[in-house]
């Protein structure tokens, strides 16, 4: 009788029921919710360029004509070949003159001058493969002194803003605000405020949105650049006094 008591207390405790079909489900949930998501917005930004691209299709390159159905992604592969073939032509002499003569036109039209390059500095900004706009990630005290938040480095300033800014190297940033990180705060800063981190801005994004929950394995330890950074400085300012 000993023996079966002693095996009963050591056998572990079993999950209800009722337990272990939460657990199940939210398992399922894990697993399908990320791949429906994705599926659901590659399925809209297919049928998005679709959308855009068939009324600038000839009517032979519609296969839903063909079909007796919709068959998605015809309008991507039209838009991406006409995009490269675009690039390859802005590429040599003729394109960048007929490009040079189109943005001379748009130039002398008061309103849709700025509006164009407003929107072309954007676009080549955040796609060019050399800027390095974007693709740093720092560490700047905000909302208070000790307080530590994830900024983007952009950068420098320039011209007007730069000559009323005080003396000194200043950068930019954008701090993004959490869930949603394309919304934020954009400003300037000393760069000696600035502490940038060896992450990524993938990374980072993914830290911004999950408030946290997603750390990155390689970038646990936060806190610490934090403080390390904290503590430099004080070195840094106790030298100058």
């Amino acid at each position: 009788m000993n023996d079966l008591n002693e095996t009963l207390a050591e056998t572990p405790h079993r999950p209800s029921f009722g337990a272990r079909i939460r657990a199940y489900f939210l398992t399922g949930l894990v697993i399908a919710g990320p791949l429906a998501v994705t599926g659901w917005l590659v399925l809209w930004f297919i049928d998005t360029v679709d959308n855009w691209m068939k009324p600038l299709m000839p009517p032979a390159l519609s296969l839903d004509r063909y079909t007796s159905y919709h068959i998605p992604g015809v309008g991507v592969i039209v838009a991406f070949l006409g995009l490269t073939l675009l690039g390859f032509l802005a590429a040599n002499l003729l394109g960048r003159t007929l490009i040079r003569i189109g943005e001379s036109l748009l130039d002398r039209m008061p309103v849709v001058r700025g509006l164009y390059k407003s929107v072309k500095q954007i676009f080549e900004t955040v796609f060019s493969q050399s800027g390095t706009s974007f693709r740093k990630v720092g560490l700047v005290q905000f909302p208070a002194p000790g307080m530590w938040t994830i900024v983007f480095i952009s950068a420098p300033p320039s011209g007007t803003v730069r000559n009323a800014l005080p003396s000194g190297e200043h950068i930019s940033v954008f701090l993004p605000c959490t869930p949603n990180p394309t919304t934020g705060f954009y400003f300037f800063l000393p760069v000696s405020d600035v502490v940038e981190i060896p992450m990524t801005p993938d990374d980072a994004a993914k830290l911004i949105m999950s408030a946290g929950l997603i750390q990155p394995e390689t970038q646990a330890a936060l806190g610490a650049l934090a403080e390390q950074a904290k503590a430099q400085k004080a070195i840094e300012a106790q030298k100058v006094a």
